[in-house]
């Protein structure tokens, strides 16, 4: 944990482990592979995403094999009562407010827009209108995938949604308006 006690991104990708598998045990590769493309999902790409080690949680006793050993044999696993623990820990964690660099350098970008051409502004309202997109593309597939983890979910899902639409609204208005 940070000094502030919130979470680490290695936290949170534990914790997205530990509550994956408390629904019910999992195999290795399947555990492995609903984190990366839950948080690849939220995130998009990221290096960071792959420093999760399965292994780790097993050697900590935070998850345990049912059946097989571990990876080499694509072992089913369960929560431990001490990754029930962890996972309390982990979910009750107080939050950072956002510290997105991304948010610090696209609102540098308007800052300081008036400063570009008019080609040179429309290629990066159209470069924002891109990435927006794809953030909603990602966000809608999350959605479109957890029909099953609960109305919670689904609702900060249709919230996040609505707001890249209402962005990306906004951007094409500010495109014709330049």
């Amino acid at each position: 944990m940070f000094s502030d006690q919130t979470l680490t991104p290695k936290e949170a990708l534990r914790l997205c482990a530990l509550g994956t598998i408390a629904a019910g045990p999992m195999r290795y590769s399947d555990l492995a592979g609903a984190v990366r493309d839950f948080c690849s999902h939220v995130m998009g790409p990221s290096l960071d995403l792959m420093g999760l080690s399965i292994e780790l949680l097993k050697y900590e006793g935070l998850v345990e094999p049912i059946d097989g050993t571990g990876m080499e044999d694509d072992a089913l696993l369960a929560i431990s009562e001490a990754g029930r623990r962890e996972l309390h820990r982990l979910l009750t964690a107080p939050l950072r407010p956002s510290t997105d660099l991304t948010k610090l350098v696209t609102t540098l970008k308007f800052r300081f827009l008036n400063l570009l051409d008019a080609r040179e502004r429309d290629r990066q309202i159209d470069m924002l209108l891109d990435v927006c997109e794809s953030e909603l593309a990602r966000i809608e597939d999350l959605r479109d995938a957890s029909t099953r983890d609960g109305s919670l979910l689904l609702s900060w899902l249709d919230h996040d949604i609505t707001q890249l639409q209402g962005r990306l609204a906004w951007l094409e208005e500010m495109r014709r308006s330049l």
